[in-house]
C-alpha cells in the first residue's frame, strides 16, 4: 500500500486528478478490506487534499479534519506537513484565515519536527497565496514566503515547486510582468514531458498573458 499511496500523492501534486481520483479510490477500498486504520486516514486526507485543489473548499475541510484526526490516532506523523497544508487553503478559500494561518504554522512546525520537508517549499509557496487571498494583502509578507518557497525548491532541485512558485501573480499584479516572465519562462522550458498536466498548463497561460 505504500507504494500506492506515494504514487497517489505524486499525481495529486502532479496535477493529474483524474489518476489520483482512480487511485484514492483504490488505495481505500483495500485500506478498508484490511481494516488498516493508517491507510483508511491517509485514504480521507488525500480524497480531502483533492477536493482542496479542485475548489471543493467545505469538503476539504470536512474531509482533512476528520482525516487528520484520525491520522494522528495511529500515532503516525508521515504526511501531515502536506495535508496540512491543504486544509489551510481550504481554510483561506472560506475566509477562515485565523484557522489558515494555525494550520499553514502547524505544517511548518511539523516540518521541522519530523524533517519531512520534501513539501516545504510548497508549503511556503502556500503561506503567500493565503496572505494574497486575505481581505487586508499583505505583499511583503507574501512575496518573503515566494522566495523562500523559490530559495527552498532550488536548493531541493525540485522543478516542481519551483516553478509553482514562480508562477505566483504578485509580481505581475505589482506591475513588474517582465520581471515575472523572465523568472517562469526559464523554468517552463526546462520541462519537456507532463506538458497538459495542470501546472505546466497554468504556467504557460501566465506566460502569455506576461507577453
Amino acid at each position: 500500500m505504500y507504494a500506492l499511496g506515494l504514487a497517489l500523492l505524486v499525481s495529486v501534486y502532479g496535477g493529474s486528478y483524474v489518476s489520483a481520483n482512480e487511485q484514492v479510490d483504490e488505495l481505500t477500498d483495500l485500506a478498508n478490506s484490511k481494516d488498516a486504520r493508517y491507510w483508511q486516514a491517509l485514504g480521507i486526507m488525500t480524497q480531502g487534499s483533492l477536493c482542496a485543489v479542485t475548489g471543493k473548499s467545505s469538503k476539504a475541510m470536512q474531509m482533512l479534519t476528520s482525516g487528520i484526526a484520525t491520522h494522528r490516532s495511529t500515532g503516525s506523523t508521515l504526511w501531515l506537513p502536506s495535508h496540512l497544508s491543504h486544509l489551510a487553503r481550504a481554510h483561506a478559500a472560506l475566509d477562515q484565515f485565523d484557522d489558515a494561518r494555525r494550520c499553514i504554522d502547524e505544517a511548518m512546525t511539523a516540518a521541522k519536527i519530523t524533517k519531512e520537508r520534501w513539501c516545504e517549499a510548497d508549503t511556503q509557496q502556500t503561506a503567500g497565496d493565503i496572505e494574497l487571498m486575505a481581505p487586508q494583502p499583505d505583499a511583503a509578507k507574501a512575496e518573503d514566503h515566494f522566495e523562500r518557497a523559490l530559495a527552498i525548491a532550488r536548493t531541493q532541485q525540485a522543478r516542481s515547486w519551483e516553478l509553482r512558485a514562480a508562477r505566483s501573480r504578485l509580481w505581475r499584479d505589482q506591475g513588474r510582468p517582465q520581471q515575472a516572465h523572465d523568472l517562469l519562462a526559464p523554468i517552463y522550458t526546462w520541462f519537456t514531458e507532463g506538458l497538459d498536466t495542470l501546472d505546466l498548463k497554468e504556467a504557460r497561460a501566465l506566460l502569455n498573458a506576461l507577453r
